[in-house]
């Protein structure tokens, strides 16, 4: 079985030497590498051009957005495993072996397998998948980055793998299933890869989890990224009519029950007074438990003060990230009204 690893690039001169380092470090090499460069200004292409320890080519399509991207080097890609992932992260050593192994069953030499008899029949080969999804985990540099990967990046535990939407940072699939499912779309800049796992999901079924397929994703350095990367998600939601409940849970919390419960607070009485800060309290203690609960495993080796201000950060975080999304989310359901043909769903376009 051979392997295509695909991602795109788009100025990423600073990060990719991890990556590429940790390509070169797989126990199970790529057996080829496609990489799709948008149009970098800086030394991005040349790094990838010059990269020696394994087979990779380069198509350089400036102004293609992330969907597209991944499009083109899919389809330029040669073999018909493809697991894909993104610039800005490292992968674990053993991530590639892991995350395409599902593909190949039971395929170890019949003197290698359990013998056959009444009493134990050899084992079925397993089912072969459409797609496998991998892990991520944080991989923070600073304390404000493990205050944002504790408080925004789910740990195992959280994860139900028949309802998992996989990030294609940690992905594996047949090219004869991209091709079936129309690829990427292209009109969609951000949430793409839960539309593409979408169709996936309609037409295969539930994918194969690999959950020690594990990539490690930087999360965002400051306030200011971060809210520009939550507000892109949110208007992705919004162009891709996703998760319209949750984001109505999030306007009637901010726009109604908070200001109801401030209300109470300020202006009721002692009684009242005394109720609505209780609930305002057991509201922020659900709203933040999650966060530190994870916040416990990721600040390990960081000082006590560098703790308080991961604990003071959380919920900053939290906040920053809800107000990104409830301006992004109508921008994209502005565009999807304008832009969606009669009769379909955005995610069906």
């Amino acid at each position: 079985m051979k392997v295509t690893l695909v991602f795109t690039v788009l100025n990423e001169a600073d990060s990719l030497p991890t990556l590429l380092d940790s390509i070169a470090a797989q126990t199970r090499r790529p057996d080829e590498v496609v990489v799709c460069d948008g149009g970098s200004n800086d030394d991005t292409v040349r790094l990838l051009r010059t990269e020696a320890r394994f087979d990779i080519r380069v198509i350089e399509a400036r102004g293609a957005n992330i969907s597209r991207g991944r499009n083109l080097a899919i389809a330029a890609a040669t073999h018909e495993i493809i697991a894909c992932t993104d610039a800005g992260v490292r992968l674990d050593p053993r991530w590639l072996d892991t995350i395409v192994a599902p593909f190949q069953g039971d395929n170890r030499p019949a003197d290698n397998r359990p013998s056959e008899t009444a009493a134990h029949p050899a084992p079925a080969k397993l089912p072969s998948p459409a797609a496998v999804a991998g892990f991520f985990l944080p991989d923070p540099h600073t304390p404000f980055e493990v205050a944002m990967g504790a408080t925004v990046l789910p740990e195992l535990r959280d994860i139900r793998p028949e309802k998992f939407l996989p990030s294609s940072r940690s992905f594996a699939f047949r090219k004869s299933a991209w091709q079936a499912v129309g690829g990427y779309p292209e009109w969609l800049d951000y949430c793409e890869d839960l539309i593409f796992d979408l169709k996936l999901q309609e037409k295969f079924g539930p994918y194969a989890f690999a959950p020690e397929a594990i990539v490690h994703f930087r999360p965002r350095g400051s306030l200011r990224a971060f809210f520009k990367q939550y507000y892109r998600y949110a208007r992705g939601d919004g162009k891709a009519d996703l998760f319209l409940k949750r984001h109505l849970v999030r306007y009637a919390t901010y726009l109604v029950a908070l200001p109801v419960l401030l209300i109470g607070m300020l202006a009721g009485s002692p009684a009242l007074k005394l109720a609505a800060a209780l609930l305002l309290l057991a509201g922020i203690g659900a709203y933040t438990r999650t966060p530190y609960r994870r916040l416990q495993r990721l600040w390990q080796g960081l000082p006590a003060l560098e703790r308080m201000k991961a604990i003071a950060l959380v919920p900053i975080i939290r906040v920053v990230g809800d107000v990104a999304k409830m301006i992004g989310y109508p921008v994209g359901v502005w565009w999807r009204l304008k832009h969606r043909p009669e009769g379909t769903t955005a995610w069906q376009q």
